[in-house]
Order: structure tokens, then C-alpha cells, then sequence
């Protein structure tokens, strides 16, 4: 069976916490703002986005903040990819 740990759980949730915090911190209140649009939408989008996001700033590509222009070529980008798979 698949059980899960609480453990498991819980730094499920400390991830979730630090992925929110770190794309508010990464994006201006307008791509904020989009980004809950595309979540209403397109849940699975909106977490394909999160996780790009986050290894782009871990390899250092990010510079600055990601305004809601960027953040649309983002979206072109995974888009353009997942069409191709």
C-alpha cells in the first residue's frame, strides 16, 4: 500500500512554503497576479512554471525581477516545449 509518512507530508509542506515565497520574491506583483490566473486555469501549468522558475534562479540565470512580460516568454517556452514532446 501506499502509505505516507507524516514526515513525508510535512516537508511537502515546508517546500510548498518556501516555492511561495521564493516566486513572490522572484516576480513583481503583476506576474503575481497572472500567475493565480494561470493557476485557476491551468493548475499543472502554473506548477510547470514555479518549478522552471525556481531552477533558473538556482543556476543563477534570473536577474532581477521577473516582470509579467518575461514571465509570458516563460510560458512560451514551456508551451513551445511541451508541444514538441
Amino acid at each position: 500500500m501506499n502509505e505516507i509518512n507524516p514526515g513525508d507530508i510535512q516537508k511537502m509542506q515546508e517546500f510548498e512554503v518556501m516555492k511561495k515565497n521564493l516566486i513572490r520574491k522572484l516576480m513583481t506583483k503583476d506576474a503575481v497576479e497572472r500567475m493565480g490566473r494561470i493557476r485557476l486555469v491551468k493548475p499543472e501549468l502554473a506548477e510547470q512554471l514555479e518549478l522552471y522558475l525556481i531552477q533558473l534562479y538556482q543556476s543563477g540565470e534570473i536577474k532581477g525581477m521577473i516582470d509579467d512580460k518575461q514571465l509570458r516568454g516563460l510560458l512560451d517556452v514551456l508551451t513551445a516545449k511541451k508541444q514538441f514532446k
